[in-house]
């Protein structure tokens, strides 16, 4: 750094100056003392596996709220998970950005049904939803169960429905997704992790 003696005087000056300031009792070291909160310090940790696509990410979601009767949590912030195998706290944009999915009021939040030839949907219960998933799963295993092959060997297979499951659930989720799937002689299976 070239310094001439104008300049010199000039930093000198100012040290002198600001010295003498906090010598006379005009330092911010109170203001400088205080500890600023974490903004995350208060809220409940969730951890959760991204929806996007079939990596499978690992994500930790902050929410806020106390458990209150009429408090209800509300999300407020979503990062990678550094424990997790699969990513190792890093995400992609898509998983950054679930923050916008979670406010989104265009997200579904129940289940709906749209009749044949009908352009209109219709909210439905959880309970009305899945009992009729149930029935005409029950309906097309019983029309089309296969017992036992032309040549009399037992065979046990369902070949008029297929599954695909979700690629956000655990290893562990997927290995009971496919012993259910099997277990129903469904030969039409699939992840969504690998298509």
């Amino acid at each position: 750094m070239d310094m001439n003696r104008r300049h010199f005087f000039r930093v000198s000056g100012a040290g002198l100056v600001g010295s003498s300031l906090v010598a006379m009792g005009f330092s911010p070291a109170t203001a400088l003392a205080d500890v600023r909160q974490y903004k995350l310090a208060q809220t409940t940790v969730t951890r959760q596996t991204c929806t996007y696509c079939s990596v499978g990410c690992g994500i930790l979601m902050y929410s806020l709220g106390d458990g209150a009767k009429n408090a209800k949590l509300s999300v407020m912030h979503v990062e990678g998970d550094p424990d997790h195998p699969v990513n190792r706290g890093t995400l992609c944009p898509k998983g950054a950005s679930l923050l916008d999915i979670v406010h989104s009021p265009n997200r579904l939040l129940y289940p709906e049904y749209r009749a044949p030839g009908s352009n209109e949907w219709k909210r439905m219960s959880w309970d009305d939803a899945l009992t009729r998933i149930a029935k005409h799963l029950k309906d097309d295993r019983d029309a089309h169960f296969v017992e036992k092959a032309e040549d009399g060997t037992t065979v046990n297979r369902w070949l008029t429905t297929g599954m695909l499951a979700a690629s956000a659930a655990s290893s562990e989720a997927g290995y009971i997704t496919h012993k259910v799937a099997r277990s129903w002689g469904l030969l039409a299976f699939d992840n969504q992790a690998r298509v």
